[in-house]
């Protein structure tokens, strides 16, 4: 039988650096699950990425106690601000323009992002990408 969901927590956390302190140890224990547990197998599965860049994670709460988490691929935004070569985006978008990207860095982000993308089509998920570029003050050469 099919374990009862008590419900989904949604993090952002650095590759490889998951610790019991906030926002990871307050939002799982409010759940009644595991902290040092998510954060072993967290660490575990992400040994291999880049140290520090930031992974989206879903994890399951069961009513049990237990748990299962699935991640994702970093934002969007962390990959247009390491091809620009920022730290940050613009303050002002639309009024500043921080950085530049290529269209050919834009479809390489995509190929990066597109099992997490909400679409197939490769020229759609361009425009959502470079949707994200304009709204960080970044722009995109040859769109």
């Amino acid at each position: 039988m099919a374990k009862k969901v008590a419900g989904y927590i949604k993090l952002q956390v650095p590759a490889g650096q998951a610790n019991p302190s906030p926002p990871i140890g307050p939002a799982l224990g409010q759940a009644g699950l595991n902290i040092m547990e998510f954060c072993k197998a967290f660490n575990a599965e992400t040994q291999n990425l880049e140290p520090g860049i930031p992974i989206p994670c879903v994890i399951t709460a069961y009513a049990d106690r237990t748990f299962s988490f699935e991640t994702k691929t970093p934002p969007a935004s962390y990959y247009l601000k390491k091809f620009a070569g920022l730290p940050k985006a613009a303050n002002e978008p639309g009024k500043e323009v921080v950085g530049t990207v290529t269209m050919d860095q834009v479809r390489e982000i995509v190929e990066l992002k597109k099992v997490d993308l909400n679409t197939t089509d490769v020229d759609q998920a361009c425009k959502m990408i470079i949707g994200s570029a304009r709204s960080m003050g970044i722009e995109v050469e040859g769109a």
